[in-house]
């Protein structure tokens, strides 16, 4: 049995916990799967034996997938934020999330398959808009605001103006 920790976001799906969390272990590393539990008896929106609760990682944070039924849904108010250091890594994480399903939003925001958001965000880009030069602060958040995935040399020609 995997110890449970203090603190766990838990995420609310229909029944793809388990096929979420795959995904994801698979995409990002220092991500895993551990204990799936099924449920002991039926439930309003299962049967016994149905996988009733997932415990995974996701870049380290601990996570639970529980398989709740239809009733709620993902939303924007809560995404993972992904740093990340290198067009490459910003591509492979935006193609892998888009790619499998999901859906391509704005200023590094994606949606998976499964309607969880993410945000894929280049830590030059969090840099651009912290410039300590107000204009090219200005000029990196107003490319950014012109894209979906985030294209570092665009952002880092803006600010240099």
């Amino acid at each position: 049995m995997n110890p449970i920790p203090n603190n766990t976001i838990c995420l609310w799906f229909d029944k793809e916990a388990e096929d979420a969390a795959r995904f994801y272990a698979a995409t990002f590393p220092d991500s895993s799967v551990g204990a799936v539990t099924r449920a002991p008896a039926d439930y309003p929106n299962g049967k016994t034996g149905d996988v009733l609760t997932v415990q995974f990682s996701v870049l380290g944070i601990p996570c639970l997938g529980l398989n709740a039924g239809p009733a709620f849904r993902h939303s924007e108010a809560f995404s993972f934020q992904v740093a990340t250091d290198t067009q490459e890594e910003t591509d492979r994480y935006w193609n892998a999330i888009v790619g499998n399903g999901g859906e391509a939003s704005a200023c590094g925001w994606c949606k998976d398959r499964w309607g969880l958001s993410w945000q894929i965000t280049p830590r030059a880009l969090l840099q651009a808009i912290a410039d300590p030069d107000p204009a090219a602060a200005k000029r990196a958040f107003e490319a950014m605001m012109t894209m979906g995935k985030i294209d570092i040399a665009a952002i880092e020609a803006a600010r240099r103006g």
